[in-house]
């Protein structure tokens, strides 16, 4: 009897599923998807990034041109646009702007493209840049550390706005004579540069700050005792425990460089019109909150959803990737 009853239990536990652990990857993507407010922030991105992917398809489907001046639309008095909200109706259903008669959906869609290339590209190459520095200067110990943080001190101490004014024609006429076309090519890429240029020291500081809390651990010790060179250390060791500081970072900084596009914009350092941006839009829209209150709020309420939902998302990414969180 006692051996039958052995012989149940080993076969309850041959029985029983193995227990598979989780990796961090994991576990961060299913505490995000139980988090509410991250899924309908990532909903919302993910439409903003479609709309400015097939802006131009949708566009024509519509059948509107962000270029074409509709002056049948407007009012011979004041070039206000007729009817109700703006202009708003079946053919434009945001609405016309005042003076032009030009398809504001049209015009959203187009700038939805600028606005995001700006805030990406120097989104990546801040990004790239910031951590490249931050673990040479965390990893390296001496002068070379010490030359790197005062040259980020010097960075950030730099009043920014009035650096960028004075600096985007300088750099945009050395961005041509390089061979960049004349126009909007060069101006978006001096607004990519300048932003960049003055972005990086933020994150290389975090990034400094966590190499030299990593570089002291047992696993870095055990790499460098076995003959591990400084690539292997680096690739191996300290940058596969970076990512979550860095991509949090990320969900940060692009709607931050989405606003200073769009302050540019206002400001008039961006792209050249007629090409539509957010912030160029935003300008353009102020004069009229009086009269036409419809096409402030519409481009206002574009760099509102995608700020807020990037800040969300970066938030539920850093309660998600935090290993101290008892959330599952």
């Amino acid at each position: 009897m006692t051996v039958l009853n052995n012989l149940d239990a080993d076969a309850s536990l041959v029985a029983q599923p193995a227990i598979i652990g989780r990796s961090l990857r994991q576990i961060a993507w299913l505490r995000l998807r139980h988090d509410k407010v991250a899924m309908v922030s990532l909903a919302v991105l993910l439409f903003i990034i479609l709309i400015a992917a097939f802006g131009p398809l949708i566009s024509k489907l519509i059948g509107v041109d962000p270029y074409d001046f509709n002056s049948d639309l407007i009012s011979d008095n004041g070039g206000l646009p007729n009817g109700k909200w703006g202009g708003v109706s079946l053919a434009h259903p945001l609405g016309v702007e005042p003076l032009t008669g030009r398809d504001i959906l049209a015009r959203l869609l187009y700038g939805s493209r600028i606005s995001l290339l700006i805030a990406g590209s120097a989104t990546i190459i801040t990004v790239v840049i910031g951590t490249i520095v931050g673990i040479v200067a965390g990893n390296s110990r001496g002068k070379l550390d010490s030359f790197l943080s005062r040259f980020m001190d010097v960075t950030i101490a730099f009043p920014l706005l009035l650096v960028i004014i004075a600096m985007s024609p300088v750099l945009e006429q050395r961005i041509q004579a390089l061979g960049v076309p004349a126009g909007n090519p060069s101006r978006v890429t001096t607004v990519i540069l300048v932003l960049s240029v003055f972005g990086w020291p933020y994150l290389a500081r975090i990034v400094r700050g966590q190499v030299l809390s990593l570089r002291e651990r047992e696993f870095i010790e055990a790499a460098i005792s076995i003959g591990s060179n400084n690539r292997r250390i680096i690739f191996k060791e300290l940058l596969p425990n970076l990512w979550a500081p860095i991509l949090v970072y990320t969900t940060i900084l692009m709607p931050a460089l989405i606003g200073a596009e769009a302050t540019l914009a206002y400001l008039g350092i961006s792209v050249l019109p007629p090409t539509p941006t957010w912030g160029s839009m935003l300008e353009e829209s102020v004069g009229y909150f009086t009269v036409d209150p419809f096409y402030f709020f519409v481009p206002l309420t574009m760099l509102l959803a995608a700020v807020l939902s990037f800040n969300l998302l970066g938030d539920a990414l850093r309660d998600a990737l935090d290993p101290k969180s008892g959330r599952t």
